[in-house]
């Protein structure tokens, strides 16, 4: 039976992809659309490392069983024998393939996704270039020798070029050159690196902001011998409609805020809340980044520059700060989370000194007398530890709440335009949906309870009834520190002997 095929449909048709990468949460996504909505492609090739004792093949079979993968299984079952997976890793040379799989991979290829990266805002500075700097030039490479490359997709991130008051669609330059630091990187000891770090990234935030922008520059200058394209997602959030609304599968960005507040774990945060918030939903970039090579291969002539996609939400779409937090608020009284730590009612302000007294107050004195308790009760501590990675989250994320971004996204825009309303209802960007920004977030909300925390539907009522008790100890709790100390207050000065 002919099935009749939209544009970017055809242009997938017979095409080999190659994913690194694919086992992220941006990963998984793409996999997923590629299969499901590119059913006549021929091939995805992705790499994978063994992990916790668990071979690649292994990994790869756990990973069908996600929800994610249902449709594809009730709709496509046969295109997951379309999914070839080689044990491999950016970190070695060529990948860590040889022999049989690397002459396949570079045979077979016409389009790259290079994802695999690592995300740690608070990581070294080694890991961040080994990973982000040296795996993309090992990545290209590879693609070098790749026979038939019709398009190799560098991801990076819209947050690169944090020294821009506006940030367009175009590779920046920067005075540290990538051959260098790669050098640096691999004849200086951790120790004197992690010395000279602070004033290395200037004016960078962290190490993955840094090592992304060098990445920038590497792939730019392998535009004039390869099909090279830059791609810019902005903070990736759970998924908006497909595979699955409120998909996601990580404590990231705004998923981790949302839940280490629903909590009540998360008492205070630093975020101006005149600012935009800079999110965009996981599947509204997979799309724009599926979309971006057959756009680049229809073109008559190539651009004279690298062509850079900034994957961001519609300025019309874009909510303040303080609009998320109160809707967010909103939506947790009505979708509360199961049995949190403390009633969620965290205190946002731009003020740090307010904010390290909450800290001290909230966050970690609660955790030093949960932990003894612990103690006392023979059982395993484990607040410090938690409150300890909760801190970091924090501090490297401070950067991204408190500064206001603005990005310039024609490019990635363009892409929507162009396509016809075939291809439109297949690979949705649409930035003027009808529905609402609060739809929305109820989907995360719902995605975060049902796919991070595995808590069920049924357990909504019970829940709500908890966070009453918890308002309740709450406002009782606060009552009676405060009485307390205007009690001692008063009786320190002596107004309380008038009386």
């Amino acid at each position: 039976m002919t099935v009749d095929l939209s544009p970017v449909q055809e242009y997938y048709k017979d095409k080999t992809i190659f994913i690194t990468g694919a086992s992220g949460f941006m990963g998984k996504v793409l996999l997923e659309k590629l299969l499901y909505s590119c059913h006549s492609l021929k091939e995805v090739i992705i790499i994978c490392r063994p992990k916790r004792g668990k071979a690649p093949e292994t990994r790869l079979e756990e990973m069908f069983k996600l929800p994610i993968f249902q449709r594809i299984k009730d709709e496509r079952p046969e295109m997951l024998k379309k999914v070839t997976i080689y044990q491999g890793d950016v970190t070695f040379d060529q990948l860590g393939l040889s022999g049989e799989s690397l002459k396949h991979v570079t045979e077979n290829t016409n389009i790259v996704f290079h994802m695999a990266a690592t995300l740690k805002l608070e990581g070294n500075l080694r890991d961040a270039i080994d990973m982000n700097l040296l795996g993309t030039r090992r990545a290209l490479n590879v693609a070098k020798d790749m026979k038939q490359l019709e398009a190799f997709i560098h991801l990076s991130t819209a947050f690169c070029n944090c020294d821009q008051e506006v940030m367009y669609e175009k590779v920046y330059e920067f005075p540290h050159k990538p051959e260098d630091l790669m050098r640096l990187a691999e004849w200086m000891d951790v120790k004197t690196l992690d010395a000279i770090t602070p004033d290395l990234l200037k004016p960078h935030p962290n190490t993955y902001t840094y090592s992304k922008r060098l990445a920038e520059l590497l792939v730019r200058d392998h535009y004039e011998s390869m099909p090279v394209i830059i791609a810019r997602p902005s903070i990736v959030s759970p998924a908006a409609y497909e595979p699955l609304p409120g998909w996601v599968d990580n404590l990231n960005g705004p998923t981790g805020l949302m839940i280490g507040c629903g909590k009540g774990v998360i008492r205070s945060v630093l975020v101006n809340q005149e600012n935009k918030a800079e999110v965009i939903p996981v599947d509204y970039a997979i799309n724009g980044l599926i979309v971006i090579p057959y756009e680049f291969n229809k073109q008559a002539k190539r651009p004279a520059d690298v062509p850079v996609y900034n994957i961001t939400n519609a300025d019309h779409r874009k909510m303040t700060m303080g609009t998320v937090v109160e809707m967010s608020k909103r939506i947790n009284k009505q979708i509360p989370f199961n049995a949190g730590l403390w009633y969620p009612d965290p205190c946002v302000t731009t003020n740090t000194l307010y904010h390290n007294f909450n800290v001290a107050m909230f966050h970690w004195l609660p955790a030093y007398l949960l932990d003894f308790l612990m103690l006392i009760l023979g059982q395993k501590r484990f607040m410090l530890r938690v409150q300890e990675k909760i801190s970091t989250g924090l501090g490297v994320l401070q950067f991204f709440t408190l500064n206001a971004w603005s990005f310039r996204s024609e490019n990635y825009a363009s892409l929507w335009n162009k396509l016809n309303e075939e291809d439109k209802a297949i690979f949705n960007m649409n930035m003027n949906t009808e529905n609402t920004e609060e739809e929305y977030m109820i989907e995360c909300a719902k995605g975060a309870r049902k796919f991070i925390l595995k808590e069920k539907e049924e357990d909504l009522p019970r829940a709500r009834v908890h966070m009453k008790i918890q308002w309740v100890v709450d406002v009782v709790c606060k009552t009676v520190i405060v009485g307390l100390f205007f009690y001692y207050l008063l009786k320190w000065t002596g107004v309380l002997a008038v009386f």
